[in-house]
């Protein structure tokens, strides 16, 4: 049961870090193509990564590229699905 358990924290530790890592990337990505006047990823895909838990890596990816600062909703929804999944998270661990 213990090695079950771990295993399951080990996965979601992964996918977190990946989740949390396309985003930041993204995030990069983005701000490089908004400089060059080219074609942009839609914001529902940004918003989409972040419901899919990679709201720290988008919140690091605006401040470090110093991209949609100025759109409040990015601050608002991207904090509110990390709370969700501190919530999730917590529902199925405790």
């Amino acid at each position: 049961y213990c090695k079950g358990k771990l295993m399951i924290y080990n996965i979601l530790l992964l996918y977190y870090i990946a989740i949390n890592v396309v985003l930041f990337v993204v995030m990069g990505i983005d701000k490089y193509k908004a400089k060059r006047h080219l074609w942009r990823i839609p914001e529902s895909a940004l918003f989409s990564l972040s419901f899919l838990g990679g709201s720290i890596g988008g919140f690091f990816g605006m401040f470090c590229f110093r991209h949609k600062i100025r759109k409040y909703y990015f601050y608002i929804i991207y904090f509110l699905f990390l709370i969700i999944h501190i919530y999730l998270l917590y529902r199925m661990f405790f």
